[in-house]
């Protein structure tokens, strides 16, 4: 293919299905939270990072993961003690991550708003050998995370009080998915953009829902729609000239269109079937809707 025949479109599709595993993955856990702006709110601090980074002369993203992490931090602390006024904290720490990214990399000797540009909205061409490597490992941590403590995670976001009483702990592991979800944006900016990244934490996840209404399988769907829109948006972005950010969000939105389309016989199904399992008498798990409509009963 001549697309890989050039180094940047390799490193480019590199970070694009590693962002496209990451992000679903920890998307699931904050969809689970009713924390879906979450993503945004950090991509607005990661600004900041960015650049001190320039600022600094330093890595961009190593920075950007530094920031992101104090200010998931912050955000995890104003949501537990910041009952009252938690919301004008946060708007503040946004605002003010925004805010301070514009100011510092137009302090620093090598910055531009055009520097601020790509990682706000992705760029293929800048992906470089140093963000690649960083970002595999940041993918790792990621990765070791959401799947090594999958069932920990998944008991606190459904229900922390229950979590609590079975031992959990319960804000060690809210800080930890919280540090999980920054790192993702990191992850995600050079491909997404950090203006963007929140979409693919949230719409794969959601678009999974509308087939699914296991845990795994819809981790496993979600994950399987990040890798697939994110290799497909990096690929139309390098043969139309079109922005990668915006492709692969439209692309994920279009395939949560989709599937919406697709679900709605399955919901009429299982509609169908637990309306026969009533009128049987029979619990609605042991009846298997037919191709007419009807439903056998199978034992249990």
């Amino acid at each position: 293919m001549e697309i890989l025949d050039y180094a940047f479109m390799q490193r480019a599709l590199l970070a694009a299905v590693l962002v496209g595993v990451t992000a679903p993955a920890v998307g699931i856990y904050l969809v689970q939270r009713r924390q879906a702006l979450m993503g945004d709110g950090i991509g607005h601090v990661a600004m900041t990072g960015v650049g001190l980074g320039f600022l600094l002369s330093w890595s961009p993203v190593w920075m950007a993961t530094l920031v992101s992490v104090v200010g998931a931090v912050l955000m995890e602390l104003i949501r537990w003690y910041g009952r009252t006024r938690g919301d004008i904290a946060l708007a503040m720490l946004f605002y003010g991550g925004m805010a301070g990214g514009v100011m510092f990399i137009n302090l620093a000797p090598t910055g531009s708003n055009a520097n601020l540009t790509s990682y706000l909205f992705g760029s293929l061409s800048t992906v470089s050998e140093s963000d690649v490597t960083a970002i595999c490992m940041l993918a790792a941590f990621v990765v070791l995370v959401t799947l090594g403590l999958r069932r920990q995670l998944f008991a606190v976001s459904q229900d922390e009080e229950f979590a609590r009483v079975t031992g959990l702990p319960v804000r060690a592991l809210n800080l930890l998915t919280a540090v999980t979800a920054a790192v993702t944006v990191t992850v995600a900016m050079r491909v997404v953009g950090l203006l963007l990244v929140s979409a693919l934490m949230v719409v794969p996840v959601a678009a999974a829902q509308q087939l699914s209404r296991s845990f795994a399988a819809t981790f496993a769907i979600a994950v399987a729609i990040g890798v697939t829109v994110t290799i497909s948006g990096t690929v139309t972005s390098y043969y139309q000239d079109v922005p990668p950010g915006a492709t692969i969000v439209l692309l994920t939105i279009g395939a949560f269109i989709l599937l919406t389309v697709l679900a709605a016989p399955l919901e009429r199904r299982r509609a169908r079937a637990l309306t026969a399992a009533r009128g049987t008498g029979y619990p609605a798990e042991c009846v298997i809707p037919s191709s007419r409509g009807g439903g056998r009963k199978v034992g249990v």
